[in-house]
């Protein structure tokens, strides 16, 4: 559950001799000339934060960090909540700025932490943002006149993304996450954990085919409603569906960002280390 305090395996610093773009203060990063960005610093207090990005909350909340946090800043919480706070300082910046992605900084952390804070994010799209969307929907078609048949479709278009949305997730959990602990496992105690029959059948090669992009559905969603519906409806609520759909979408963009270009990389590497040993 969301509010389940989230402690996450040791992070790893193996690497962070990489980490020769990011200011250790924490208050600026440069990308060249083009520009400087502020981040989000531990010295910062929480409610700051949310006050600075108040989209921020459930991905705060998927730490197991519950709001009531007072006067107190993000190093004192996360160490009251057991939290690598450089971890969710990195998550949280990555969420706050569309143009911040330290990809290096990310493969640093132990797999284990990465693959348990997508899990709580998979947990967040499956019991609270989804059934948010589709409790609205409901909610338009039930205060909008029976002949609006745009609205039926609208409801069928969701329902179809769910259960892709759904199916998509419970692959990951059923399938990718246990191949990725095994993984790290093996390679953790240096051994070859590639010989068993199950992991033989899964690679994350074989992920990376198969790791589908399942966001045209929602555009096309966040698109009937935008241009296509007509009839009487209630306008409040169609925005406030548009609004979830938007952040629904910007979500698992973020979410993806940190699956294929961290994730699928670091276990690769697992993989051909673990296949040499093998050999």
């Amino acid at each position: 559950m969301a509010n389940d305090r989230w402690r996450g395996p040791p992070a790893s610093r193996e690497a962070n001799n990489c980490l020769n773009d990011i200011d250790n203060r924490g208050l600026n990063v440069s990308q060249g000339d083009e520009f400087t960005m502020k981040l989000l610093t531990a010295t910062m207090k929480m409610c700051d934060v949310i006050h600075s990005n108040y989209l921020l909350i459930p991905v705060v909340n998927r730490f197991g960090i519950r709001l009531g946090f007072g006067e107190k800043t993000v190093k004192t919480v996360c160490k009251e909540c057991g939290i690598d706070v450089e971890f969710f300082l990195t998550i949280i910046n990555v969420f706050s700025n569309e143009n911040y992605f330290p990809q290096r900084r990310l493969q640093t952390f132990n797999v284990l932490m990465i693959v348990e804070y997508l899990r709580k994010t998979h947990s967040y799209y499956i019991e609270t943002q989804v059934p948010l969307i589709e409790r609205l929907i409901k909610e338009l078609i039930h205060h909008s006149p029976k002949s609006n048949s745009s609205l039926k479709l609208v409801k069928k278009f969701f329902l179809e993304y769910k259960k892709e949305l759904l199916a998509h997730l419970k692959r990951e959990e059923s399938v990718t996450f246990p191949y990725v602990e095994r993984v790290y496992n093996a390679y953790r105690k240096h051994r070859s954990g590639l010989k068993s029959g199950k992991q033989v059948q899964y690679s994350m090669q074989v992920y990376e085919k198969e790791h589908d992009d399942v966001d045209d559905k929602l555009y096309d969603l966040q698109n009937i409603l935008i241009k296509y519906i007509s009839g009487g409806f209630d306008e409040p609520l169609c925005n406030a569906i548009i609004f979830e759909l938007f952040r629904l979408e910007q979500d698992i963009k973020d979410h993806t960002r940190i699956e294929d270009n961290i994730l699928r990389p670091v276990v690769q590497e697992m993989e051909e280390s673990l296949r040499a040993q093998a050999a």
